[in-house]
């Protein structure tokens, strides 16, 4: 495995595990026993990036609840202090809908419950989940400089910035990184880039298959639950597959060339664009973590990516899940 620094100092693997899928947005939750496994194994090939958020939480069939902290929790308990946990506050799901709530008094209560629900005495990387309209970004960053005077966390960053609010707090409390939403189908934080590298900021990319419509592992007619977020995904309707089929005749051709998987190439691209992209793909399946782990051995060259770039610049594509609304 490569590895990546994110801001000034805080070294992971090129790609982490994205471990929401585990409890929450994709149907039942996984039996804890094979999230714990499937975790374990990830950190065995490599894996030293975890990411996990307090309102990631969800409900086995019994009625009782996953929640995905403590999944990460007592499967990286034995190697804690061997690998990096990312986790967030500030967000809460109501009917597929966020709420917001970055108020300083209730980051205290969230950060004393991931600490508990994580099993470590401090975290990595605390991020705020999404920017809090009421909230003046250097009020939070000054939350943040507090928890980190007081030894809580170590890092922290935000997960969905715009240079405006990015550029405030980070003028408050060095920020180590962005957690943005980016892929092949998802390039609208790109004009980011110039200000994370004037202000020494990681990007961590989330959904960096676009869900995973890019692992090449779907095709038209799938069906999910009610519970799966795909359900309702504009990539995953039966049409998008053909408005899609340039795109993912474009990843399929050069993983051929490269020996790679569709998942790997759409992974490698990102990665080989710049050496502070980390991305944080999921899955339930250890097969697929240890092939997107794989992505940081597949090389492509500063002309591959601007060839690929230019193609996807004029690349007709279908929409694609850019998060759940905000409730009103």
């Amino acid at each position: 495995m490569n590895y990546r620094t994110l801001g000034n100092d805080l070294t992971v693997s090129a790609v982490g595990l994205g471990c929401m899928g585990f409890s929450h947005a994709y149907g039942a939750p996984t039996d804890e026993a094979d999230a714990i496994a499937a975790i374990r194994a990830a950190a065995e090939e490599g894996c030293t990036f975890f990411d996990t958020a307090e309102c990631y939480v969800g409900e086995y069939a019994d009625g009782s609840t996953s929640y995905n902290e403590e999944l990460v929790g007592k499967a990286l308990a034995p190697i804690c202090n061997e690998v990096k946990i990312a986790t967030k506050f500030g967000v809460r799901h109501e009917n597929r809908q966020l709420v917001m709530d970055s108020r300083p008094a209730t980051i205290r209560k969230s950060i004393d419950g991931s600490l508990k629900r994580l099993g470590v005495d401090v975290i990595d990387l605390y991020y705020q989940h999404r920017i809090d309209p009421k909230i003046p970004a250097e009020e939070v960053a000054g939350a943040m400089a507090d928890l980190i005077k007081e030894g809580k966390i170590l890092h922290w960053g935000i997960s969905e910035a715009d240079e405006t609010y990015l550029r405030a707090a980070h003028a408050v409390c060095p920020v180590t990184c962005i957690q943005n939403r980016y892929s092949m189908m998802a390039r609208w934080h790109e004009s980011l880039f110039p200000v994370l590298e004037e202000l020494t900021i990681g990007y961590v990319a989330f959904s960096p298959l676009a869900n995973g419509i890019l692992s090449g592992a779907f095709k038209a007619g799938e069906t999910f639950s009610k519970e799966d977020y795909r359900s309702v995904m504009p990539q995953y309707a039966d049409e998008a597959f053909a408005q899609n089929r340039e795109l993912l005749a474009l990843i399929h051709t050069l993983a051929k060339e490269k020996s790679a998987s569709p998942a790997q190439i759409s992974l490698a691209w990102m990665l080989c664009k710049k050496p502070y992209i980390v991305p944080i793909p999921g899955s339930r399946k250890l097969s697929r973590i240890k092939e997107n782990l794989g992505a940081a051995d597949v090389i492509l060259t500063a002309d591959e990516v601007a060839a690929i770039d230019t193609k996807l610049n004029h690349m007709k594509m279908s929409a694609v899940f850019g998060g759940s609304p905000v409730k009103k």
